[in-house]
């Protein structure tokens, strides 16, 4: 990926009337984010129905590529990471879905395509119980799965208790901004946004100078439910955040769980209503969870689990998905980043073994090697 790539890229992000899925459409159809400016004109012919003179009208921006080199500029100084849709560092299960955002702004170590991730939310007002419930599911969960990867939005709440929780038990964390890397907000919580960077990382969609709005909390909602296997609502009033972006995992065909709480209690009726209305599974434990999504990252492969030589007729990308799964059920992310097989392709072949007799869907969107 050229600096050039990215910076064109930066630049389509801040060009009025396109967002990210225009953006990413005009890529596509036009090959590369450099090729949208190059060869403005010629997208009406080549996005024939869709785009006209007012697309090519607003791609001649150079105030655009102005703001896209300074902010550029200002990646490379202070060490972050611009990562765009079409590198492999791009978070997989994000580039799933249609709105995905063109570029990402990343700060820390933490791999953003992990075997295992799992966002938590809920609302700002956190209670003694929910405080207690993050780290009681931090604590659980880390012996089951040590190398999962806990995302939520660095914010007051149930967000940076989740944040506190897993650095408590040396998990993995990484929050997502909704603003610039330039700033931290709540300031509060710099502390916290510095120790995640060693062990985590900071991510956001937006570019520097952009103020915390709260329209782009809303934003960034999609990213935090977007880039990971499940949400977990831990508590939310009967309106907030937390239930937008339990709407959009569901929208995304991710798994999303609440944990239930009394009646009465105004921070558990978000919870009880998601629950209710079948929005989410209900959960107790950490062991619920991981049961749910059938995370079995502990087992071994049986003597009896289907060698190659069984299945002589299989091709190089079929006998990649073999060897992961003798090793557990998987889901669709989780084979997808460790086969670097790309999603479009991933489905095909999966649904083509099923056909075959060789795995089988399981509850929760997990594939199963059949022995």
């Amino acid at each position: 990926m050229t600096d050039q790539e990215r910076i064109c890229s930066i630049a389509l992000t801040q060009i009025a009337g396109i967002g990210p899925v225009w953006a990413r459409n005009l890529i596509q159809a036009m090959g590369s984010a450099v090729d949208v400016f190059d060869r403005r004109k010629e997208v009406p012919e080549v996005m024939k129905g869709v785009a006209g003179a007012r697309v090519v009208e607003a791609l001649n921006c150079p105030q655009a590529l102005t703001r896209a080199e300074a902010e550029y500029e200002f990646v490379v100084k202070n060490h972050l990471k611009c990562i765009t849709m079409g590198e492999e560092e791009y978070p997989s299960r994000l580039r799933e879905c249609d709105d995905a955002p063109i570029v990402l702004y990343y700060k820390g170590n933490a791999s953003l395509n992990p075997a295992h991730a799992v966002s938590l939310v809920g609302t700002r007002h956190a209670t003694d119980y929910g405080k207690n419930l993050c780290l009681r599911f931090m604590r659980d969960l880390v012996e089951m799965v040590p190398d999962v990867l806990i995302v939520s939005g660095l914010a007051y709440g149930i967000d940076i208790h989740a944040h506190r929780a897993a650095l408590e038990y040396n998990l993995s964390t990484i929050g997502v901004l909704a603003h610039g890397l330039d700033r931290i907000y709540p300031s509060v919580h710099r502390k916290t946004a510095v120790d995640m960077i060693a062990r985590g990382g900071l991510l956001t969609e937006f570019m520097s100078g952009t103020t915390p709005d709260r329209y782009n909390f809303v934003s960034r909602n999609r990213i935090v439910a977007g880039i990971c296997d499940a949400t977990i609502v831990v508590e939310s009033a009967a309106k907030g955040g937390s239930l937008i972006t339990a709407d959009i995992a569901e929208s995304y065909h991710r798994d999303c769980f609440a944990f239930p709480g009394r009646s009465e209690d105004e921070y558990s009726k978000g919870c009880n209503q998601l629950i209710r209305d079948n929005k989410a599974t209900l959960i107790q434990s950490a062991e619920d969870f991981v049961r749910a999504m059938c995370w079995d990252v502990k087992a071994t492969p049986s003597p009896e689990a289907i060698q190659r030589t069984l299945f002589p007729d299989l091709s190089a990308d079929e006998c990649a998905i073999v060897s992961k799964l003798e090793e557990g059920s998987q889901q669709i992310n989780s084979l997808v980043v460790a086969t670097d097989i790309p999603v479009n392709r991933m489905n095909s072949l999966l649904f083509e073994m099923e056909m075959k007799g060789i795995i089988s869907l399981q509850a929760g969107g997990i594939y199963k090697l059949l022995t």
